[in-house]
């Protein structure tokens, strides 16, 4: 049965805020050999996060993301940092952000949720398991969550 409810697979903008270049590849591969075009924009500070987020500095022409994927462990501006920012402004508030960080202690998960992030996973060390966790969570957002502003 088909509801007009039920969310599209078009594709997204989704942010991702990581200063390790590594995690970044990653990330990129997930979201390249995932079946759905997203488009990955990538900053690599808490600073430039913000400079996304509200069009100034080098990001006058930014897209507002459908998703962020946020690195708790920043230069800058710290991941708690943007974080904050980010939920108490009512302009960004509504975008969804999964804290995406090596960071498993439970001060920072329940700081996070504190936060009002929507979600937090734990970045698995293994190659493989990264790419599958990410691509769950882009799946996820794309093909079941839906999205303020997505039909």
């Amino acid at each position: 049965m088909t509801s007009s409810a039920e969310p599209s697979a078009e594709p997204i903008d989704v942010l991702l805020v990581e200063d390790d270049p590594g995690d970044e590849l990653m990330t990129r591969e997930a979201f390249e050999d995932n079946k759905i075009g997203n488009t990955l924009h990538v900053v690599r500070d808490g600073e430039e996060a913000l400079d996304f987020l509200y069009r100034r500095g080098a990001h006058p022409d930014a897209p507002r993301p459908d998703l962020i994927l946020l690195d708790l462990n920043l230069p800058k501006y710290d991941g708690r940092q943007v974080l904050q920012q980010i939920k108490s402004d009512a302009e960004l508030a509504h975008i969804p952000v999964v804290v995406l960080t090596t960071s498993a202690a439970e001060e920072d998960i329940l700081r996070s949720y504190k936060l009002h992030a929507n979600a937090y996973v734990t970045k698995p060390v293994d190659l493989d398991q990264f790419i599958a966790a990410v691509r769950q969570i882009d799946d996820f957002f794309v093909q079941v969550v839906r999205l303020p502003g997505r039909r």
